[in-house]
């Protein structure tokens, strides 16, 4: 089945700012908590922020803070690390199709987290292919500056910012899930992506409640994977709807 691909009117890498916009109401948030409990445990504001300009992986970055301040070893820091960010492994053969041919490509893989890849993963392939480096330019920048200005307002002003609205501290755990929300839900378009969503969903869940936290994002999108790739419905059965 061919996409049809639609320019856009202004430049790329503006148009990929903008749309990637309505991603900073999680990350601001969640990386101002990160700044703030890195100087909680130990951390110096130049550290947490190097943090999340360096390695910039999300929950991989609180482990990474919490495990260091508990004097945990390098090698198990960095094995755990591994282990949470395994997800990305999957990300690549899903965008390779719609990669043109770009030197800069690898470097800008260090800005795909899972919030850009499932942007991106839903606007490249209606996009020339002349466009493609630049959309995704500006919206995998435009999330990282947001994560790490994020990360230093948190680490220089964060206890400021709770004094003066206590609400912050009820909201920000929650940004990030909601933000993966609203991503996730419009995937709940067929029966095949219904149930390895729900596959996904579940294992997660049995995981954290049995305190298995870390393993759970690994392990739950692993089982959501081989849902969707080993599980078919037949197409009479759906009404001819797409799996």
């Amino acid at each position: 089945m061919t996409t049809r691909t639609h320019p856009l009117r202004a430049t790329s890498w503006l148009t990929g700012m903008r749309e990637a916009t309505p991603l900073l109401g999680g990350y601001i948030p969640v990386a101002i908590s990160f700044g703030l409990i890195a100087i909680q445990t130990g951390f110096t504001a130049w550290e947490a922020t190097l943090i999340s300009v360096l390695v910039y992986a999300g929950a991989s970055q609180f482990l990474f803070i919490g495990m260091a301040a508990a004097g945990a070893p390098l090698w198990l820091v960095v094995a755990m690390t591994l282990l949470i960010n395994v997800r990305h492994v999957v990300y690549a053969p899903n965008l390779a199709p719609w990669l043109t041919a770009s030197r800069y490509w690898p470097w800008l893989m260090h800005g795909l987290t899972d919030q850009v890849f499932a942007l991106a993963h839903s606007r490249l392939p209606q996009l020339p292919e002349h466009q493609r480096l630049g959309w995704y330019t500006g919206a995998a920048l435009l999330a990282w500056a947001s994560w790490i200005a994020g990360t230093l307002l948190g680490a220089v002003a964060g206890d400021w910012l709770m004094a003066q609205w206590p609400l912050l501290g009820e909201v920000m755990p929650f940004a990030l899930p909601a933000l993966f929300l609203v991503l996730v839900m419009p995937r709940f378009t067929s029966r095949r992506w219904s149930l390895a969503l729900c596959l996904t969903i579940v294992t997660a869940m049995i995981c954290t409640l049995a305190g298995l936290t870390n393993l759970g994002i690994p392990l739950a999108a692993l089982c959501g994977a081989l849902c969707f790739y080993l599980v078919k419905f037949d197409s009479r059965q759906t009404g001819g709807s797409h799996e």
